[in-house]
């Protein structure tokens, strides 16, 4: 009886320390308990409005440092705000980015966009913190966006409106940085 006794227990030891090492029971990661086995949803609201966020900010919300302005004719800006800069303003500007459906949504078709620069002048040279000796170059720029726009409304009473010469002007600044003398400030540099 006592081989028998030894044997099952010899038998659920193996079982058991098999079922220990097929993965089911190992988790990686810190361990919060019940809190962190099931998954946390987030909004498509929320994700969208994120990445929105970090596109922005990673597109236009940065000032560029550029090298020196070279003597013999006058500092021309950089590129004037593209179509999707301009649109992004719009929709920032009308908070509406499509609405919510059945109840309001606004389409924009035939839209046609004139970029007219308004000015373009630098600062004189100026110690900034982080930068160094710098000087601020402006640029503004006045966007005229024609388009057609057709708004559905859902509640409490269903109707459109189509408006077909809307016209929205935006302006829109970019700024950058041009270093003043000696910028090679790497290995070797006489500082």
């Amino acid at each position: 009886m006592s081989r028998r006794i030894v044997y099952f227990a010899l038998v659920a030891l193996v079982l058991g320390s098999m079922g220990a090492t097929t993965g089911c029971q190992t988790v990686y990661g810190p361990q919060l308990g019940l809190f962190a086995t099931p998954p946390i949803p987030v909004s498509p609201y929320f994700q969208s409005a994120l990445e929105n966020k970090a596109y922005e900010h990673e597109r236009y919300e940065r000032v560029p440092i550029l090298g020196p302005i070279t003597s013999g004719g006058p500092p021309v800006a950089l590129d004037p705000p593209s179509d999707d800069e301009i649109m992004r303003a719009l929709e920032k500007a009308h908070a509406t980015e499509g609405g919510v459906p059945y109840l309001y949504t606004a389409q924009r078709d035939n839209v046609r966009i004139i970029v007219e620069p308004i000015a373009d002048y630098v600062d004189p040279p100026r110690v900034y913190p982080l930068i160094g000796p710098a000087q601020l170059h402006h640029a503004h720029y006045k966007c005229i966006i024609n388009y057609s726009e057709t708004k559905h409304v859902g509640w409490p009473i269903p109707y459109t409106v189509n408006d077909e010469e809307a016209q929205e002007v935006i302006y829109i600044d970019h700024n950058h940085f041009h270093m003043v003398g000696n910028v090679d400030t790497g290995p070797g540099a006489e500082i």
